[in-house]
């Protein structure tokens, strides 16, 4: 694999050698601030922001659940913890699908990049 990519930087120019640096493969903390960046950063801070506030609200429901003895004030908080867990569920699904696809596009653009040092070879 090392070979393979040595031939690639040879064969490509210094600026697109120092593009293909940039698409390494990234840590999970490389991908995490990631997602920081580019036209959905306000997105992606908006739904952590909503992220902590689920999970608080589900730290109150399942304090106020051990607190309570009433059968009907238990269903009430036990469904609020469990939805409140979800939505902080679906909330991180999306934030890894979000990371998954950054990777995807990164490979993407390595490919690309690595068939036109080919095809520049070629012709």
């Amino acid at each position: 694999m090392e070979d393979i990519d040595k031939l690639i930087k040879d064969t490509l120019t210094e600026e697109e050698a120092k593009f293909y640096d940039t698409l390494e493969e990234q840590s999970v903390l490389g991908m995490i601030f990631g997602l920081f960046q580019g036209k959905n950063r306000w997105l992606l801070i908006m739904m952590n922001t909503m992220t902590v506030i689920f999970f608080g609200l589900f730290i109150y429901c399942l304090v106020q659940f051990f607190k309570v003895e009433a059968t009907k004030e238990l269903l009430k908080w036990g469904l609020g913890s469990i939805v409140f867990m979800l939505g902080v569920s679906m909330l991180k699904i999306f934030a890894w699908m979000q990371m998954d696809k950054n990777a995807l596009l990164r490979e993407l653009k390595r490919l690309e990049l690595q068939v036109s040092s080919l095809a520049g070879k070629i012709s």
